[in-house]
Formats: C-alpha cells, sequence, structure tokens
C-alpha cells in the first residue's frame, strides 16, 4: 500500500491520458494508468509511481475489478479522471445503429460506469473528485461530429447534475472542455461512417474533412489539456468548467448570436 494521493486515469495509453499520467507521477501523485491493453503500453516505466491496470469502461464487472484492485494497490482513490473515449464522424445516414451504440457506451456510459464503481468508496471517505473530459463540442457542434457532440453534450448534462448532488459528500466535480489537441485522434481514436452505396455527402465530406484535420494539426499539445486537469484536480477554487485551447470557442457559443455563431462555424470549415 503506498503513501500519499492516488488518481485513477481512463484512457491512459497515450494523448492525453498517458500526459495526465505523466504529469501527475511527476508532482509526486500515485498513478493507476488504466487501459484496456496495459500489457502492450511502456507507460509503466516512466515512473515508479505509475502502475498499469487493465481497465474497460464499456464492461461494468472490468471496471469494478480494476477499482477494487486500485484500492487494494494504493489504499484509497482520491482523483478519477473519466479520459476514455473516441470520436465517431461522418454522416449520421452512414453510421449504423451499432456504431452509435458504441459511441455512447464508451464516451457517455463508460464515464457512468466508472463513476458508478467509485462513488461508494469516495462517499466512505467524506471526499474525492471526478474530473470528466468532456470537449468543446459538448458545448458546440462542428460539421460530421454530429454523434461525438451527442455524447459531449450528454456528458455535460450528467456531469452538472452530479456537481449538485455530490456537493454534500466533499466529492467535486469538473468538467474539462478541451479544443482542438495534437494527438493520434485523426490515427488511433476516429472512427469515419461510409455507407456502401450513399454518396450525397461525398462532396461535403472531401471538403470539410481537410478543414478538420487541419484544425487538428494547428491543436495544442496534450500537456496543456494534462495541466488543466491537474489544476481541476488539486485547486481549492470552485470552478465547475476549463476549457483549455477552447476559452474562445466556448465563450462565443454563449455570446455571439446563435445564427452568427453557426455561420461562423460553417465558414471556418467550409461546409457550406
Amino acid at each position: 500500500m503506498s503513501v500519499g494521493k492516488t488518481v485513477l486515469i481512463t484512457g491512459s495509453s497515450s494523448g492525453i491520458g498517458r500526459a495526465t499520467a505523466e504529469l501527475f507521477a511527476a508532482n509526486g501523485w500515485n498513478v493507476a494508468a488504466t487501459m484496456r491493453t496495459p500489457e502492450t503500453s511502456d507507460l509503466g516505466s516512466v515512473s515508479d509511481r505509475i502502475k498499469l491496470f487493465k481497465l474497460d469502461v464499456t464492461d461494468q464487472a472490468s471496471v469494478d475489478r480494476a477499482v477494487a484492485e486500485v484500492i487494494a494497490a494504493f489504499g484509497a482513490i482520491d482523483v478519477v479522471v473519466n479520459n476514455a473515449g473516441y470520436g465517431l464522424m461522418g454522416p449520421f445516414e452512414a453510421q449504423t445503429d451499432a456504431q452509435i451504440r458504441r459511441q455512447f457506451e464508451c464516451n457517455l456510459f463508460g464515464v457512468l460506469n466508472v463513476t458508478r464503481a467509485v462513488l461508494p468508496h469516495m462517499r466512505e471517505r467524506k471526499q474525492g473528485r471526478i474530473v470528466n473530459v468532456g470537449s468543446a463540442a459538448g458545448r458546440m457542434t462542428m460539421p460530421l461530429y454530429s454523434m461525438y457532440s451527442a455524447t459531449k453534450w450528454a456528458l455535460e448534462g450528467f456531469s452538472e447534475g452530479l456537481w449538485f448532488e455530490l456537493r454534500q459528500h466533499n466529492i467535486k466535480v469538473k468538467i474539462i472542455e478541451p479544443g482542438m489537441i495534437k494527438t493520434d485522434f485523426f490515427e488511433r481514436s476516429r472512427e469515419v461512417a461510409t455507407k456502401e452505396g450513399l454518396t450525397a455527402y461525398d462532396t461535403f465530406v472531401e471538403t470539410v474533412m481537410p478543414n478538420i484535420k487541419a484544425w487538428e494539426d494547428a491543436g495544442a499539445e496534450p500537456i496543456v489539456v494534462a495541466r488543466s486537469i491537474w489544476r481541476a484536480s488539486t485547486s481549492i477554487w470552485p470552478r465547475l468548467r476549463y476549457q483549455p485551447n477552447a476559452t474562445f470557442t466556448v465563450w462565443g457559443r454563449g455570446w455571439v448570436p446563435g445564427h452568427l455563431y453557426v455561420r461562423l462555424i460553417r465558414r471556418i470549415f467550409n461546409a457550406w
């Protein structure tokens, strides 16, 4: 059993999850870095404070087992970072029911599964933090992101509602809303839906996709989000939402008239 604070991070194999694990370890925390295939990761060799655990957020039994193993290894869980997720892109009409359900199972129900597993532990200790990694796409929507945004909008509602419920138990809830980040999202964590015989959206997709990719390439490094997660996990300030690399995007949604905001998004991505 280790001494010190412990963070459990889902989706730690790469990108934001890995950067967050490394940052917490560098700051002296015990890190339970969870992923579906820990046997393929070298993250555990980065620091002796990082321990890998097998966890599939879409499998409640896997989640429950991993949470129990983390508590046994470190004695407690102080912070949970719900980071695991991927992006389903493409026209809605091209997306199958199975693809849509997988998107919600991972991005939304996966968060619910992990949160459900850790809450009894945190309530018993009368302390804890749940940090949910959403997206700027949870406050606005880009073309071809309809289902991805749907999961992130739902995550916003869940997180805010949970914030009210858990204050009485001294458990804080935080939402991270990153803008475009330079990760392997386009190569590793993205699924583009297509449908045989459906060509009505081809021109639109061919026009918009390069602009989305260009935005991603110009995005911030994952460490920018990791630092926001760190602040959300450690700060005493009663703040609910953090927008790394997305402050202007989220601010604009709240202050720019709706018809002008949508027109701006269309212009940025050439989605005419």
